[in-house]
């Protein structure tokens, strides 16, 4: 709790013993449905672009900062981008049923001093949204996270993205704001909204996410049996 110092002023809570979070390694990550493999841009890219090419529209990539690669080779050259930029922990996301490439997700923001990191540069193909891998991929990386010292771990999105809100707030992220003219993207104005999951919360998060994910929760078409939010009431 906040307290009083000998000036009394209030003053945040103690931090006993604080050294900063450890070192996000590009890593292979794994669970029950997809595992998360440090990108390889030669070895990713052809089913990344054919699970992008089931899109009928560019839908799925409004709110972007990138737009959907036209070719295998512009989708290499798309996620060598990502391996090249040391700020970056960046995942293929692959479907452990079929061993193919289905999306593309980052540890970015990292910021060890002060123990915060953003998941972020998320990008589901039609073959992983909506599915059990896209709740799995987050909570195998907040595990990571919060594995290696973090404190906070943060989701953004432009704030006309409700779907990624609602998404961010069902794994468990509590909305914090909204930073105003925060960016020009794509030639328009994007608000952000800011969202964070932090420490002490994570165990009960953690709890719910994995009783969700726990196999008897599904039946034998793959459907849920209980929602998620259920698990935290």
């Amino acid at each position: 709790m906040a307290e009083l110092n000998e000036y009394g002023q209030w003053v945040g809570d103690p931090v006993p013993d604080w050294h900063g979070a450890g070192e996000l390694k590009r890593k292979m990550l794994t669970g029950r449905s997809c595992r998360l493999e440090p990108i390889n841009a030669a070895q990713h890219s052809a089913d990344l672009y054919d699970a992008f090419a089931l899109a009928e529209d560019e839908r799925d990539w409004t709110w972007l900062g990138s737009v959907r690669p036209v070719s295998v080779a512009a989708t290499e050259q798309w996620l060598q981008a990502k391996v090249d930029d040391s700020g970056l922990v960046p995942y293929a996301v692959i479907d452990a049923r079929s061993e193919r490439t289905v999306g593309v997700v980052c540890l970015m923001a990292i910021d060890r001093a002060n123990g915060t990191v953003e998941i972020g540069h998320v990008s589901w193909s039609l073959r992983m949204k909506r599915s059990v891998m896209s709740t799995e991929v987050v909570w195998l990386l907040l595990r990571e996270a919060f594995a290696c010292g973090y404190r906070r771990v943060e989701w953004k999105c432009d704030a006309l993205n409700v779907a990624s809100r609602q998404a961010a707030e069902r794994i468990g992220f509590t909305f914090e704001g909204r930073f105003r003219q925060r960016m020009v993207r794509k030639g328009r104005n994007r608000d952000s909204d800011w969202l964070s999951i932090i420490d002490g919360e994570w165990p009960a998060i953690d709890a719910a996410l994995q009783s969700w994910l726990a196999p008897e929760n599904f039946d034998a078409q793959g459907q849920q049996l209980r929602r998620l939010e259920s698990f935290r009431q």
